[in-house]
């Protein structure tokens, strides 16, 4: 006897609910693939500028304390890069101190950011309390001329990931807030 209640499936409908169910697995990668193909890049709203074409800094070597440093570090750690312009004074070290700020906002994953000055230490007022966060070093062959700040008073910053590859670049006059909002994003 057969149940008149009961639904029959034919192969013909449980292979079309397969292709469905295929389909929507498939649908977004096959997106994803034409807007790459395209060209097409999401952009983010990340305030530093990015450097196009990304470069590695891992030949670039900076005279740190006597040592060199250790773009590629033991543990995974990025590295913000302070490039003060001629003559850091009192603007230069408020910027210093914002940037070194930015750092403790990321509370327990503040270890995961090191930084790096690269120039003469600063003289103005209050420097020494704000550079106790910072390794100030030396680099010989000018290897970030083209961020450095040309105006006097003034700090750039650059962003190095922990594979030693420059992302960002943040130059004289940015926003610390800004900088901070991109540290939050990328450090987690």
């Amino acid at each position: 006897m057969t149940d008149s209640n009961a639904k029959s499936t034919t192969p013909r409908s449980g292979r079309f609910k397969l292709v469905l169910i295929m389909l929507v697995f498939l649908a977004p990668i096959v997106a994803a693939g034409i807007l790459t193909l395209s060209g097409w890049q999401p952009q983010g709203k990340g305030n530093g500028q990015p450097i196009v074409p990304q470069r590695s800094v891992a030949d670039v070597r900076v005279d740190a304390g006597g040592k060199p440093w250790a773009w590629r570090d033991s543990e995974p750690r990025l590295t913000l890069v302070a490039l003060p312009g001629p003559g850091c004074a009192e603007r230069c070290v408020q910027t210093l101190a914002l940037m070194r700020n930015a750092r403790i906002v990321l509370n327990r994953n503040a270890d995961r950011l090191r930084l790096l000055y690269i120039g003469a230490p600063p003289v103005a007022a209050g420097s020494d309390a704000v550079m106790t966060d910072y390794v100030v070093g030396t680099d010989p062959a000018d290897a970030f001329a083209e961020f450095r700040p040309r105006e006097a008073d003034s700090v750039a910053a650059v962003l190095v990931e922990s594979n030693a590859t420059a992302l960002a670049w943040y130059p004289a006059g940015f926003d610390p807030n800004g900088l901070r909002k991109d540290l939050q994003k990328v450090i987690r």
